[in-house]
């Protein structure tokens, strides 16, 4: 089976994933922050660090890399949108609250693809 296939089916549940959260979190968060976004790029972050370190320490290989790494969690994060979102806040002159959505998306981001990769190191 092809590459470009692994990634296509892990990306064809991701995306359905990240819509799922987002709706998720419109139905039961308030509306004040974007949850859905952040939420499904924190998951994505914590995923990704998971399987990055079980690829090192050859628990995951490049099948599973492709399909878990580069298609689920691809298209579960959203990069784009978070960029929309920060600029329209922006935009609107909502500066504290787009500076705030941007460091704790990268702090918060940053620290689980750590500690995904630390859980997987401590795995394997």
């Amino acid at each position: 089976m092809g590459e470009w296939f692994l990634v296509l089916a892990g990306g064809a549940v991701g995306a359905p994933a990240r819509y799922l959260i987002g709706v998720a979190a419109r139905d039961r968060l308030p509306a004040s922050f974007h949850w859905g976004t952040f939420l499904a790029n924190m998951a994505a972050a914590l995923l990704l660090g998971f399987l990055v370190q079980a690829g090192t320490q050859g628990a995951l290989g490049a099948t599973g890399q492709a399909l878990l790494s580069t298609g689920f969690c691809g298209a579960l994060s959203t990069w784009s949108t978070f960029s929309k979102e920060v600029l329209a806040l922006t935009d609107a002159r909502r500066l504290a609250r787009a500076g705030g959505y941007l460091l704790a998306t990268v702090a918060f981001g940053l620290g689980l693809s750590f500690a995904g990769g630390a859980l997987a190191q401590a795995i394997w």
